[in-house]
């Protein structure tokens, strides 16, 4: 398919098909599933996608990429959230937050989330990308820290000994989720995670939020439009609960 040909397949393609990026995720997770990641090219996925190369690398640098598609959205949704505080909220809590995003990023798309948890145990160098991509989000929430405890002589180590706590949690929660083939619920298994790290690191009185709290707790119900931002939600829930 020649380029101006895919141009116009993108301006024919009609809101009730997927998108052209979808389209080459799903094709590449039917091969890989098939054939093994090492033995499909980006020919093969391109071909079985119906698609030109140059669409393929218009969306995904290289083939490694296409397994983590959503991770540029959820850093940016990441760093969106950790901007967002007024500095005034708790930041480890404030950090733990931001982690939450990303279980949810997984949990929105469980089967395709359980997937590339079983390639990535099988692909060496899927497990080496999945490394730089959790070091990224390591960074994101030590940045903050770094900001937050900067008047303070430990603050360079308190922050990034924080944020490396934060990610161990997250991705405690995450592989028993995602070991659960994404049935366990993700929300009691990262709020108990979280916990652990605001006990451990917090400064303010724990909310009893996570493991151990009253069964009798109040219930909050938040109204949020449609088109709100995840952050701004999470933000609001944190907010209601006096976390911040």
């Amino acid at each position: 398919m020649s380029e101006k040909e895919e141009q116009d397949q993108a301006m024919n393609e009609g809101p009730s098909k997927p998108a052209m990026r979808e389209a080459l995720v799903a094709a590449a997770f039917e091969l890989f599933l098939e054939r093994g990641f090492e033995q499909t090219t980006v020919d093969d996925i391109v071909s079985l996608a119906g698609v030109g190369r140059r669409s393929f690398f218009r969306y995904f640098p290289a083939k490694e990429d296409v397994v983590f598609p959503d991770h540029e959205r959820s850093l940016a949704e990441m760093t969106e959230f950790l901007d967002s505080g007024t500095g005034e909220e708790d930041p480890v809590r404030h950090a733990c937050g931001a982690a939450r995003l990303v279980l949810r990023m997984y949990a929105e798309q469980p089967s395709f989330s359980v997937q590339r948890y079983r390639l990535t145990r099988k692909v060496p160098g899927l497990r080496a990308y999945e490394l730089s991509v959790v070091w990224r989000y390591e960074h994101t929430l030590a940045a903050y820290l770094r900001g937050r405890y900067a008047d303070r002589p430990d603050g360079p180590l308190r922050a990034d000994v924080i944020a490396a706590a934060v990610v161990a949690a997250h991705n405690h929660a995450l592989r028993t989720w995602l070991r659960s083939g994404g049935e366990s619920d993700w929300v009691a298994e990262v709020d108990a995670a979280m916990a652990f790290v605001t006990d451990a690191w917090s400064e303010r009185p724990s909310s009893g939020s996570g493991a151990g709290e009253d069964p009798e707790d109040d219930v909050v119900v938040l109204v949020a439009s449609r088109k709100a931002p995840l952050w701004r939600m999470v933000q609001g829930i944190e907010s209601a609960l006096g976390n911040n």
